[in-house]
């Protein structure tokens, strides 16, 4: 066998539909747009949402609800988190590294989930009363960060 023998499977190749090529080729005239209308016109482009011009479903509905724009959303930390860490000093960057918390400029607020057995120094921009409570019965300490810090 050689380069020159080689040929499709039959019945892997579809001929491609040649538009606007005459009533001999089935697809002629219209070019299979259809009569008139949106959609048989030139560059007729629709987004997914589009309905026709009527008052689209999004501005129909009314808007309800309130969005506070100053929000505060913490990425939350147990404590059972930090006893797994093995370190003296916790800080947003060592949580950061150990993957404990995903996001960089999110600030972090321990919680008192899980309990702590050593002495641990916590920095982080909030905590719960419970979390301060573990915290400083295991003998460390809880350092809230401020934002400029």
């Amino acid at each position: 066998m050689n380069l020159a023998q080689l040929e499709y499977q039959p019945g892997s190749k579809k001929k491609t539909k040649r538009r606007g090529r005459g009533p001999g080729s089935g697809h002629g005239k219209t070019s299979c747009r259809g009569h008139k209308g949106q959609h048989a016109r030139s560059g007729a482009k629709f987004r997914a949402w589009f309905e026709g011009g009527q008052m689209p479903l999004q501005r129909r509905i009314p808007k309800r609800g309130f969005v506070n724009i100053f929000k505060v959303v913490y990425q939350g930390v147990n404590l059972s988190d930090l006893e797994r860490l093995n370190k003296d000093k916790v800080s947003p960057e060592t949580l950061l590294e150990a993957r404990i918390v995903r996001k960089r400029r999110v600030p972090v607020k321990i919680l008192g989930q899980g309990e702590l057995k050593k002495a641990v120094e916590v920095k982080a921009h909030a905590f719960t009363r419970s979390a301060v409570q573990k915290i400083e019965a295991a003998g460390g300490k809880a350092i809230q960060i401020k934002d400029g810090n």
